[in-house]
């Protein structure tokens, strides 16, 4: 992030800063039963269903969704999520989404995406700063490309010898771009198809511990469900109709340019340890850091078809998969679209 825009968007989250100090969750369930859908979400296969297109993709699934198909190459991509850069372009694409907590109490995204199923418009956005969160979380993906504009001049050297391929506009200013159409700095977008060209080493889809296939017995019947930060709330609505959980960001409903109204079939809230920065960055002057995280154990809630399951995560090192479980055994996911918010605990 350049110093000028960085200045900007700490005025802004400086302003935006509620008087909560801490994130809470709040889920209400419904108390009568409730009929599942006959079908899959929108656009969605049943995992079972076999990808016949090649003999060398039959049967393959996606570790990332579920999903039929070859796993591809890893793209990971720091959206942001500040009012202004509502509605982002390329997120309904992703297999995985992070909403991570930032400076001043709001929040940002780390969106996964795999090579085989990138924006039908080739653009993604808009692109901003990373931060020490992201960096643990990717470890359990491999060396991945990271695609993220700008970053704390003291975080430049931690990036750069990060366990990631570094692909901010610095290493690689063609593949980015500006829209004329949004103020800057929340106007920054990326060519996926360029970036896994230029760095086609990144790693290929792997087990990162999600575990797909039938509900549970024992989910609580929940309608909805709503994630706080200090200053950004995620809420999320069952829409049985389309088989996913409704995404709503700050009370209004979210939306991508490209791909409509934002849901997906399997929202995990995992209680994470927040704390502040462990190098003692600051984003805002004399106020530390957010930090997430995402190695030990905790609470983890996951929705999906309409129930929740409150039950635990578990990581031990970065380097590990995060295993999520509910009664003791696997925690299964819906097959699509995983949203991980990042909530204390």
């Amino acid at each position: 992030m350049r110093p000028t825009t960085r200045s900007q968007t700490r005025v802004r989250a400086i302003a935006l800063l509620c008087c909560a100090t801490t994130l809470s969750l709040a889920a209400t369930a419904c108390g009568t039963s409730h009929k599942k859908p006959a079908a899959s979400p929108t656009g969605m296969q049943p995992v079972s269903a076999p990808d016949t297109t090649s003999p060398s993709t039959a049967g393959a699934v996606s570790p990332l969704t579920g999903l039929p198909g070859a796993a591809g190459k890893i793209l990971a991509v720091k959206i942001d999520n500040i009012v202004y850069a509502r509605p982002q372009t390329g997120l309904a694409s992703a297999g995985v989404v992070y909403a991570i907590e930032v400076e001043g109490g709001l929040s940002r995204f780390l969106a996964v995406f795999d090579s085989n199923h990138l924006p039908a418009g080739g653009k993604i956005g808009p692109v901003r700063s990373a931060r020490e969160s992201d960096l643990p979380i990717l470890e359990q993906y491999g060396k991945v490309d990271f695609a993220y504009s700008g970053a704390l001049s003291v975080f430049l050297p931690v990036l750069a010898s990060a366990n990631v391929f570094n692909t901010s506009p610095d290493q690689d200013g063609a593949a980015f771009s500006r829209d004329n159409s949004r103020i800057a700095p929340y106007n920054e977008y990326l060519n996926p198809s360029k970036i896994l060209a230029d760095f086609p080493n990144t790693a290929t889809a792997k087990d990162i511990g999600f575990h797909f296939g039938p509900a549970p017995a024992g989910g609580v019947p929940t309608t909805t469900a709503t994630a706080r930060m200090p200053s950004a709330s995620f809420t999320f609505t069952w829409n049985a109709a389309k088989g996913e959980y409704m995404i709503a960001m700050d009370g209004k409903a979210a939306s991508t340019t490209d791909g409509g109204p934002l849901g997906a079939p399997t929202i995990v809230l995992q209680k994470v340890a927040e704390t502040t920065s462990p190098r003692g960055f600051h984003d805002v002057p004399d106020q530390l850091s957010p930090y997430a995280p995402t190695v030990g154990t905790g609470q983890a809630v996951v929705l999906r078809d309409g129930d929740s399951y409150t039950g635990t995560w578990s990581r031990p090192t970065d380097a590990d998969p995060t295993n999520f479980t509910f009664g003791g055994q696997p925690m299964t996911f819906h097959p699509g679209q995983v949203w991980i918010v990042l909530t204390p605990q």
